[in-house]
């Protein structure tokens, strides 16, 4: 049984349905998004430059 739950758990986060439930939840406006994605562009792209 345990094994049966762990799996469920597993190919639910392999295929972000609990992710994308949540972001379902609540309207964001596009533009937030866009910023949002934004500033994480950003944030990775300063990490990659200062690891070389």
């Amino acid at each position: 049984m345990k094994e049966l739950l762990r799996d469920t758990k597993k190919k639910f986060d392999r295929t972000k349905v609990v992710r994308e439930l949540r972001k379902r939840k609540q309207f964001d406006k596009p533009s937030v998004i866009r910023r949002a994605e934004m500033i994480k562009a950003k944030y990775v792209q300063n990490k990659r430059i200062t690891e070389m």
